[in-house]
């Protein structure tokens, strides 16, 4: 005998505790990545146009060394003098051998500005060096 009635499975309706946890991941994840993305093209270096030039989308981790009109190096938002950049560089050529390095020269800087950077990146075992451009208006 069964003195029980029978019980009706409801469907548990709609969880909205996990949508709102998905909701504010999802927000933080593209705030963190679009403060990164504009980490080091907020400087006041105007790099030269070229007719092929193009913007480019950044990679993870990759190095831009901004060079400014007075011959500082600004990396990573930190003005660095030669030795600073040196070491700084030659311990990422140490983890990564491969290493990527971008190169925002601004159009009004002295040329042996730009070359003080790549000897710099030469004796780091740099080898990957590219130079950023802007497309003309």
């Amino acid at each position: 005998m069964n003195f029980r009635g029978s019980i009706q499975n409801s469907a548990p309706g709609f969880q909205i505790a996990p949508m709102v946890d998905i909701v504010f991941l999802l927000l933080i994840f593209f705030l963190v990545t679009w403060n990164f993305s504009r980490n080091e093209t907020e400087l006041d270096v105007k790099v030269p146009k070229a007719s092929e030039g193009k913007e480019t989308r950044r990679a993870v981790g990759e190095v831009i060394l901004n060079v400014k009109t007075d011959g500082s190096v600004v990396m990573n938002r930190r003005t660095m003098d030669p030795a600073a950049l040196g070491e700084a560089l030659k311990k990422i050529a140490a983890l990564y051998p491969d290493q990527a390095v971008i190169l925002r020269g601004d159009e009004n800087t002295d040329y042996r500005h730009v070359v003080e950077v790549l000897d710099i990146c030469r004796q780091a075992n740099i080898w990957n060096v590219a130079f950023a451009t802007s497309r003309p208006e």
